[in-house]
């Protein structure tokens, strides 16, 4: 028996490998233990801070106390220690997990603020000063995009390498902190985090670890996320923290919840018909989506979980021509070319799963094989994405692979907006004009 146990797994072994698919010099990652990040600076101070866009030229800046009676006031300015602006509008939350009870939460909005420039604040009148730059109101810009990013080894070595080369705004397509009910991991991720979402402004949607229900007790889930990363949602006529847009540099930004209801009848699909018929391409020209289970997967893990919600959904996004739609929840990273309804098209969108952050569950090692026609690069591994949009026109979409104390880019693609498009012109209010105008430059 003890034989044919050993026989089997190199078997299973070996089929693993045949599938799994890695440029040459490509070394399998060893794993990484968790980590914790505990609390190092006295009760009194504000700690997890994070930042995230709030419309045009406002922020909203999220913090945690352990004292009750901290104000919600974010004081900041133009130059370290000189702090000659402060918030006037300043909410706070908190929230039971079974036995677990949250530190006050603080959402606190600042502005306005101008366009890419630095600023240094301070929350509730005490602990250390931050600093932030905001994005740019024009091209170029640029995105770090990572997904499934818990708190490992891996992690902290993803983290190093997305703040290692400046960037303006990171996408995070769902499962941040793999804390799974155990409330205290929570906070141990807004602690890690903290120097990074301090620094960019962190949009983020949920994934299946963000849900947390409980039967009974805790049925409704999202509890946690939902009071500690608050995101824009009112501002882009949503009735759910779990889907938004928003526009940041000529990039309209859609946040799709990949576990709230998505059917035709339901609240999301008629907010994302009713929010991408009023993008205007003319003044924003890109629009790139996230999701959390990817549409399309080549990938055994997750293999057909977001199929549901694809045949809902992907017709509004073809429709409206979006130009990149990003996901995660599958731990590897996977590039598909251009697709709709699961045949190459050259109207629809760029598909990428980039669930490859430093998760606790390991990589996604096993791949069809052969690889399908529309897949035209996966490897599983772990790393981040940057998408840096030039112009209205032209944009590159790279993936770099962690390896070991360097990040090496393992992928890259230029990639032309739809709205600069003669063919592929969106389907909006605004067709019509475009065509016409790009008629007459013939």
């Amino acid at each position: 028996m003890a034989k044919y146990s050993t026989l089997l797994f190199i078997f299973l072994l070996l089929n693993s490998l045949l599938n799994f698919h890695a440029s040459p010099e490509y070394s399998r990652p060893r794993p990484r233990p968790n980590i914790f990040t505990g609390l190092t600076r006295s009760k009194s101070e504000p700690e997890q801070v994070h930042i995230s866009l709030l419309g045009k030229d406002h922020m909203r800046v999220t913090y945690i106390t352990s004292h009750k009676h901290t104000k919600s006031i974010v004081e900041y300015g133009t130059s370290p220690g000189n702090y000659d602006k402060s918030s006037v509008t300043g909410e706070r939350t908190s929230y039971r997990y079974f036995f677990y009870k949250s530190s006050e939460i603080h959402h606190v909005t600042i502005g306005p603020l101008g366009p890419n420039t630095t600023y240094y604040y301070k929350c509730g009148g005490s602990g250390p000063e931050f600093s932030f730059k905001t994005p740019p109101s024009t091209f170029p810009i640029e995105f770090a995009v990572v997904g499934d990013l818990g708190q490992t080894e891996w992690t902290t070595s993803t983290l190093a390498h997305v703040g290692a080369k400046d960037y303006d705004v990171l996408l995070l397509p769902g499962d941040l902190s793999y804390a799974d009910t155990q409330q205290p991991l929570w906070d141990s991720f807004g602690r890690l985090v903290e120097p990074y979402a301090s620094k960019r402004p962190w949009m983020v949607t949920n994934g299946n670890h963000e849900i947390e229900i409980f039967p009974i007790i805790h049925r409704f889930g999202f509890k946690a996320y939902n009071a500690r990363w608050l995101m824009p949602y009112q501002q882009s006529g949503s009735t759910s923290n779990l889907y938004y847009s928003f526009d940041v540099a000529g990039c309209h930004i859609v946040m799709l919840g990949s576990y709230a209801d998505f059917d035709v009848q339901s609240d999301q699909y008629a907010w994302l018909q009713a929010d991408l018929a009023k993008v205007d391409r003319a003044v924003t020209p890109w629009i790139f989506a996230l999701i959390h289970a990817p549409w399309y997967n080549s990938n055994l893990a997750h293999k057909g979980e977001g199929e549901n919600m694809r045949k809902s959904m992907e017709e509004l996004l073809y429709k409206a021509r979006v130009d990149v739609v990003f996901a995660g929840h599958v731990h590897a990273y996977e590039r598909f070319t251009r697709i709709y309804d699961n045949k190459v098209d050259p109207c629809g969108p760029i598909y990428v799963t980039i669930g490859d952050g430093g998760n606790r569950e390991g990589l996604a090692m096993i791949f069809e094989n052969p690889s399908p026609s529309i897949s035209t690069f996966r490897e599983a591994s772990f790393g981040h994405g940057r998408l840096k949009v030039y112009n209205e026109t032209y944009a590159h979409w790279s993936w770099h692979r962690n390896n070991e104390t360097n990040t090496a880019m393992a992928d890259e693609l230029w990639i032309q907006s739809f709205a600069s498009s003669k063919s592929c012109l969106p389907e909006t209010t605004n067709f019509q004009e475009m065509k016409t105008h790009q008629k007459d430059e013939l």
